[in-house]
């Protein structure tokens, strides 16, 4: 009788008490979700091209010797003063080491041909007598290569180097710096631990300046930290690290990977401000741009070695039309190399705790998602569409990362909702933590941009805000730097525009515009917080109403950094409306590390009632209620709950101390009645006045208000 064959599979608990059983194939996804049934050839063919891929990083010495890269490739200092230097150039016939130390003489300072992996060009520099580096701290450095078959001289930026500096008086161009400080950068406080619930304050230290110039790690350290610390947010997510050539650009054209960016000052300043922020309690993510690099030639990768491809694609798969860039080649193991090895970087020496992936929505689809429209249907997520070798990579680099660092947090920006986006690899997932719920904001803002307010849909404010994945988290948010961009602005300003600048003091009238404004900002970024995801997230100024829009200096706004700072000093004002906002946003947040709700499963909505404009949902433990009429209050209103016995007040935003009219009494006790309402088993009745949100919970666990 000839044996049964059964296919591996695992076990894996997937909520709690919900243990599935799953194909090891990659197939996984299917058992979660059924729907994806139909797919499940494509999901394993997928899955089997990421182990091939990862059957070569294991060839070339496994995940942890392939992703140290950078302590191979690029200069590296010996204990005794050595410097070796390593460039992959496989378009280059020669290659030489110029600089300052060698009076930028071609010849001084060959490189011959690694007898150990092909393509690769290494020089070794033995420390003078005295034991100092052949090479100066602080001292220019160049490789010039000749091209194969032509024979042109070209020379570039070092693709490992780990500090470049830019004087715009001479060039636009950036300098390639050899950086071997006497004293490194000592670390003196642990990483935090992973938080589980995600609250996001996204930042971008260049901005973070009141005054009209780009702000310093150091000032940021000072004078930002406590603030974020203040508000009770446990992770910072840091734009614009990665060297870019285009300060505009906000950080999306890098072109240096293994260097902070030299603007806001020196690498050791960055490792302090992630150490700082590390001695609060709080995460800090890197903004990671894989998903493309800057055209640049003579400070960036394209062309590194005079070809059209090395890092990148050749022709034009490997141009960005859209954002006049290049990109990577993910399907080719240097590349891949040079890609997982940055991670790793980010994460060892300068101790970030994950990233959030730029522009994964590119690296998924060969259309990159330019004029393609994404409407939820299957077929759109498998087939020709798809770029295997950029889910492959992603899939890779998270594998890694959550092997390497437990505690790592990804986040994936990404609008097309790919199934499986947050689900582990095994699974046949790509293994992400979270993905930024993108429709959020953009429903915000077409809200406010064309509806009155007596047209808000209840129904599709709640639609949106729950229109996820089951089992994949999200990252809520009503607005980020996007929408605060030039040609935007931030929700404050679109509520209450130019009487922001005649109606914000105390002083002043409280009119009709900043009544609506300051009740509607509330609203809208609590909603989303309770509502929209397991984490949330927030861009700097916003939590407090930050007036105008976001622009960078450029050539079309003579160069200005008027719109390109935060206006930290109408917050500190006393007399100034804004620091309502702040305390209402201080006061969200400690709730929510209280009560959890973020990482709690998602809230059951008990009423969204178009004509009073009420929703009302459970979640953590907590009775939401919001009144979004803009005239209307409701006297004992009823709304349905399983919660029983005596309730009390937790959060109310009419409270006074967040510029509320003060018409709900903080002493109120509200006690549940059996009865089937909205399909809950108890009722109680409240007063909920309009543009008002009020969250009750259980008398006995609300001492922390």
């Amino acid at each position: 009788m000839g044996s049964i064959h059964q296919n591996p599979s695992f076990q894996t608990e997937v909520e709690p008490g919900r243990v599935l059983t799953m194909p090891a194939d990659g197939t996984g996804l299917a058992v979660l979700d059924p729907w994806l049934n139909p797919f499940r050839d494509a999901l394993r063919a997928r899955y089997s091209h990421y182990k091939r891929f990862e059957n070569q990083i294991e060839e070339a010495g496994g995940y942890d010797k392939f992703t140290q890269g950078y302590k191979y490739f690029g200069f590296n200092v010996g204990s005794d003063g050595t410097i070796t230097y390593r460039e992959w150039a496989p378009n280059a016939e020669t290659a030489s080491l110029v600089g300052d130390f060698n009076d930028w003489d071609v010849n001084a300072h060959p490189m011959t041909r690694s007898r150990q992996y092909d393509n690769v060009f290494e020089l070794v520099l033995p420390p003078s007598a005295s034991g100092e580096p052949a090479i100066p701290h602080g001292s220019k450095v160049k490789i010039t290569m000749t091209v194969r078959n032509t024979g042109e001289r070209i020379y570039r930026l070092p693709a490992w180097i780990r500090r470049v500096t830019q004087d715009l008086s001479k060039s636009p161009a950036y300098e390639s710096i050899f950086w071997n400080p006497a004293a490194h950068y000592q670390f003196k406080h642990p990483r935090p631990k992973k938080p589980a619930s995600l609250r996001v304050y996204e930042a971008h230290v260049g901005i973070s300046s009141s005054e009209p110039r780009v702000g310093t790690y150091k000032e940021f350290t000072k004078n930002v930290l406590p603030r974020i610390a203040y508000l009770g947010y446990n992770t910072i997510q840091l734009m614009a690290i990665m060297e870019h050539a285009y300060y505009a650009s906000f950080g999306y054209q890098v072109t240096s990977f293994f260097a902070p960016s030299s603007r806001y000052g020196t690498p050791e300043d960055l490792m302090e401000l992630v150490d700082v922020a590390h001695s609060y309690g709080i995460t800090v993510l890197l903004d990671v741009v894989h998903s493309h690099a800057s055209k640049n030639v003579l400070d960036g990768l394209n062309m590194f070695d005079g070809s059209d491809e090395c890092y990148f694609h050749g022709g034009g798969r490997g141009r960005h039309d859209l954002w006049d860039s290049r990109l990577f080649n993910y399907g080719y193991l240097p590349v891949t190399q040079f890609l997982l090895s940055n991670l790793r970087y980010w994460m060892d020496e300068y101790r970030f705790d994950g990233f959030r992936f730029d522009g994964v929505t590119s690296m998924l689809y060969k259309h990159h998602g330019m004029g393609f429209g994404f409407s939820g249907d299957y077929h759109e997520y498998f087939g020709d569409l798809v770029d295997e070798d950029g889910v492959m990579y992603l899939q890779v680099a998270n594998k890694f990362l959550h092997n390497q660092y437990p505690n790592v947090i990804t986040i994936a920006e990404d609008v097309s909702g790919m199934p499986g986006t947050c689900r582990p690899v095994n699974e046949g997932g790509i293994g992400f933590d979270y993905r930024l719920a993108m429709a959020i904001p953009d429903m915000w803002i077409k809200i406010l941009k064309e509806l009155r307010d007596d047209d808000w849909s209840m129904g599709d404010i709640v639609h949106t805000l729950t229109n996820r994945r089951h089992l994949e988290k999200a990252v809520a948010y009503c607005e980020s730097h996007d929408q605060a961009l030039v040609g935007d602005k931030s929700i404050a300003f679109w509520l209450m525009d130019k009487e922001m600048y005649t109606n914000m003091s105390d002083l002043t009238e409280r009119t009709p515009i900043i009544d609506r404004g300051m009740a509607l900002h509330k609203l809208i970024r609590f909603i989303t917080h309770a509502l929209g995801g397991e984490g949330y997230l927030n861009f700097e100024g916003n939590e407090f109403g930050h007036p105008e829009w976001l622009d960078f200096p450029r050539e079309g706004n003579n160069s200005s950094f008027h719109y390109a700072r935060r206006q930290w000093p109408i917050l500190d004002d006393p007399l100034l409306r804004y620091k309502y906002l702040n305390e209402w946003d201080k006061a969200m947040q400690e709730t929510e590390e209280h009560y959890g709700w973020l990482h709690l499963p998602q809230a059951y909505v008990s009423r969204k009632h178009e004509g009073d404009k009420i929703i009302a949902f459970e979640r953590g433990n907590l009775l939401f209620i919001f009144n979004f009429h803009p005239t209307q209050s409701f006297s004992d209103y009823r709304i349905g709950t399983n919660l029983t016995g005596k309730l009390k007040i937790v959060l109310n935003s009419d409270d006074p101390k967040f510029f509320g009219h003060n018409r709900i009494d903080p002493a109120c006790e509200y006690f549940t009645t059996v009865g089937d309402w909205d399909g809950r088993a108890n009722w109680i009745q409240v007063y909920i006045p309009s543009r008002t949100a009020l969250v009750l919970g259980k008398s006995d666990d609300v001492s922390h208000t």
